[in-house]
């Protein structure tokens, strides 16, 4: 009998969790031994996939359907499943919910987490350790975990898509251009304001250089956590709260030749934009998980720039990527983000010169690429799925 599995978070094309959900789905469509439902409404506009893939996932949009529509139906109360639950944690590890009033229990539940916060309640702590298993997204997270006692740890790394995501030609949209990428939602830990104070300075020296900025989320509040560390000019934010991007640029001293805004990539859409870039710059802070993004950009071929912290550690191997390491601590620092110990303060001027190492050596960092490449080619979302589907036999 098929392993019945219920996804506890939302299945989308454009943010990580989403993507997440969105590939153990087609992972485990493609398995006749698992059977999996979403618990989380499936929206129209945020589930952007290809005929074939629209298709294999007919089974399991029919499932989450019927599953939302019982959970609507039932009183307020616990729901106990005849299936596995997997619930993607926030940082207090309290779980994503349908309704507040109607928490899943499965056989069994599983925890899923990819958190920042380095100090952990103790009401947190033990919340994680009601679960038989809880997954982290990387090893630094797991360690925390263990350090607080917790011994039902697992750890599992997310995954790419290697037929969507491997080295192949280029268009050449811009050969006279030297196009740096950088993706992520817009925000402090994810280091955007290093990249563009070190972009401004970079583009000075090279007129040809082109900053393809990829920042899109559906959470522009947290950009607002930008405007602690005064790397860079203060974000415009609109009347709606969304951040000016190209003018933010403007005021960091970017040109406007030299900048462009992606805007938001449906993520079965972003492998040929990766391709076109020469280099991907990553001096983020802090990653509970191994950064979606510069996995995909690493899996493409394209020389990636990493900070050697937290759990981009995770897919750092000799010679495959450019890393920086010189890494500041911010330990203690509070704020929107909370407490960071553990992070890492990029410098601004070793993403300078790894750009300029990257841009004077074109053949090396085309090396390096297909190293990370070689690296990416082990984590692909089927292995993920596997390992999160014998975990669940495991337990059940």
């Amino acid at each position: 009998m098929p392993i019945q599995v219920v996804i506890n978070w939302g299945v989308s094309s454009f943010y990580g969790w989403g993507v997440y959900g969105l590939n153990l789905a087609l992972a485990w469509a493609a398995d006749p031994q698992v059977e999996a439902a979403c618990a989380m409404p499936i929206l129209a506009d945020e589930f952007v996939v290809d005929p074939l893939r629209r298709a294999a996932l007919a089974a399991f949009g029919r499932r989450s359907a019927s599953l939302q529509a019982q959970l609507v139906a039932r009183p307020p109360g616990e729901a106990k499943l005849a299936a596995a639950v997997l619930d993607g944690l926030h940082q207090s590890f309290e779980p994503v919910h349908t309704r507040p009033d109607t928490p899943l229990v499965g056989q069994p539940s599983l925890g899923v987490t990819f958190f920042q916060d380095t100090q952990l309640a103790p009401e947190a702590v033990e919340r994680a350790r009601r679960y038989p298993a809880v997954v982290a997204g990387s090893t630094w997270n797991a360690r925390l975990l263990q350090a607080h006692g917790l011994s039902n740890v697992r750890t599992i790394l997310q995954g790419i898509d290697p037929a969507l995501f491997h080295p192949a030609p280029r268009l050449g949209l811009f050969p006279d251009r030297f196009v740096v990428f950088s993706g992520g939602k817009l925000e402090r830990r994810k280091g955007q304001d290093i990249v563009m104070a070190a972009f401004a300075r970079f583009a000075q020296a090279r007129p040809d250089a082109l900053l393809a900025a990829a920042w899109h989320s559906p959470w522009p509040a947290e950009a607002r956590t930008l405007e602690q560390g005064g790397v860079a000019a203060a974000l415009p934010f609109d009347a709606e709260g969304r951040v000016d991007v190209a003018a933010w640029a403007a005021a960091c001293g970017v040109p406007a030749r030299q900048f462009l805004d992606l805007g938001a990539i449906p993520n079965l859409q972003l492998a040929p934009v990766l391709r076109e870039m020469d280099v991907a710059v990553f001096p983020n802070r802090g990653e509970g998980g191994t950064n979606l993004v510069a996995m995909e950009c690493m899996a493409c071929g394209v020389p990636a720039i990493l900070s050697r912290n937290t759990g981009h550690l995770d897919l750092i191997q000799p010679d495959n990527s450019y890393t920086l390491d010189r890494q500041a601590s911010l330990e203690g620092l509070e704020g929107p983000m909370g407490d960071v110990e553990g992070w890492g303060e990029s410098d601004v001027d070793e993403v300078v010169a790894r750009l300029e190492q990257a841009y004077e050596d074109r053949a090396e960092a085309r090396a390096r690429g297909l190293r990370g490449a070689q690296t990416l080619a082990r984590l692909t979302w089927a292995g993920t799925a596997g390992r999160m589907k014998a975990l669940i036999d495991e337990l059940r």
